[in-house]
């Protein structure tokens, strides 16, 4: 990474200049633990979680009906069984059936030894003990779910980096598994700067405006299942600003703000940064979000402390997060790779853009009256305009190198729901 001292004669990183950057500068921490299985929603796997056992343990029935042996299907007439009784869930059958015989049998109960065919009850007339079906309806093995056909045992079932959504937590479940080994919670020290910035509770003052980055900005942590480290709001001055980092370096992984990254007078955090570790400060050639600043920070009980300066605009600052600290943090907490899924849509109006940098407009996507996915602007697009990120569902995300977009032409869109 380059020093701060020769940062205002570089030209602007483009966008994927930065992710890259980050990619191959930030290491996941390796501390892990054993937690039980109802504490890990949205933790890292930190190692792969080998199959104890076959899912499903034994071959089971997919459906009720009535369960035979599949070679007496002829493919042609009608095949008559007797019914000699019933087999439920748990409820495993152990006597011979000789043939010409079958058993009712439900959703998800073992096949008896012997059989592998089930008739679904629908397809069947029964007469007192007899029930009947068309042979040509069938082939041998249908509707016959098999053993380990969802998981066989000593197979991977889960890899080492994933993140455990509910579907994963329930897959864990049905291998019997009570805990799990998991990378270490990430802990996120979090904080705004700046003068003008008030805190919930303090009266109103002239220039002055309530802090909503660290509420907005926290809130985006806590979704990733960091444990945030509040630091409240710091005013512009070196000392209170360095009291901050340092705190950050001693308590946590990694440091979000917001605000005094720009070039104003009032603008320490480049020159506490430097003070305190290797810094690389970026103007980003993208819009919202241009001046962010990025540095490792040295820590004297562990690894260095990722510190990530977003600018003060709230909308620059929740852009930045989604573009750039999101995919980070995620690196840091072990996960995979976490860039956001784009979608296509149909945009219904023009949009002008510069060539020479990424440009990520406020948007709203819906259907048309065909059904297809379309988008538009949110209206103006100030960074301030922290009611356009309310009012969108979603950024349009316009390349380094494209210019004024025209009615109709397809974008890329980046969904609020599902990256933060």
């Amino acid at each position: 990474m380059t020093s701060d001292s020769s940062s205002e004669n570089v030209a602007d990183l483009s966008v994927q200049e930065v992710q890259q950057r980050l990619s191959q500068t930030l290491n996941a921490i390796t501390d892990r633990e054993w937690i039980p299985l109802q504490e890990a929603l949205g933790r890292v796997l930190a190692a792969d979680v080998i199959s104890p056992i076959h899912v499903p343990p034994h071959d089971n029935s997919a459906m009720d009906g009535y369960a035979f042996d599949g070679a007496q299907l002829d493919r042609s007439g009608e095949l008559a069984l007797e019914v000699v009784g019933s087999v439920h869930a748990g409820q495993p059958w152990r006597k011979p059936l000789s043939e010409r015989q079958c058993v009712k049998i439900m959703t998800g109960a073992p096949m008896p030894v012997g059989l592998d065919t089930v008739v679904p009850l629908e397809m069947c007339t029964r007469d007192e003990n007899l029930v009947r079906f068309a042979s040509s309806a069938l082939r041998p093995g249908a509707n016959r779910r098999r053993a380990g056909e969802d998981l066989m045992q000593g197979q991977p079932a889960l890899w080492a980096g994933q993140r455990l959504n509910p579907a994963a937590l329930g897959l864990l479940a049905s291998l019997g598994l009570q805990t799990v080994n998991v990378c270490r919670r990430l802990r996120v020290a979090c904080f705004s700067t700046g003068n003008e910035i008030l805190s919930l509770g303090e009266a109103p003052r002239e220039g002055a405006v309530y802090d909503s980055n660290r509420y907005t900005l926290s809130s985006l942590l806590n979704r990733l299942g960091v444990e945030v480290l509040d630091l409240g709001v710091v005013p512009d001055q070196p000392a209170a600003l360095l009291a901050a980092f340092e705190r950050g370096t001693r308590e946590a992984d990694a440091i979000v703000t917001s605000g005094g990254v720009s070039m104003g007078d009032a603008d320490h955090t480049r020159a506490i940064m430097q003070r305190l570790g290797k810094v690389d400060f970026w103007r980003i050639a993208m819009r919202p979000g241009r001046p962010m600043a990025f540095g490792l920070l040295r820590s004297g009980s562990h690894h260095p402390v990722a510190l990530f300066g977003l600018p003060g605009n709230p909308v620059a600052a929740r852009v930045a997060f989604l573009v750039f600290v999101r995919p980070a943090v995620l690196r840091l907490m072990g996960a995979g790779p976490a860039e956001p899924i784009l979608l296509r849509a149909q945009i219904t109006e023009a949009v002008r853009k510069r060539p020479g940098r990424t440009e990520f407009p406020r948007a709203i996507v819906s259907h048309n009256a065909q059904g297809q996915l379309c988008v538009r602007t949110t209206g103006p697009q100030g960074s301030g305009l922290l009611s356009s990120m309310v009012q969108g569902n979603g950024l349009i995300v316009l390349p380094h190198d494209e210019g004024d977009i025209q009615p109709g032409a397809f974008v890329n869109v980046m969904m609020f729901d599902g990256v933060t």
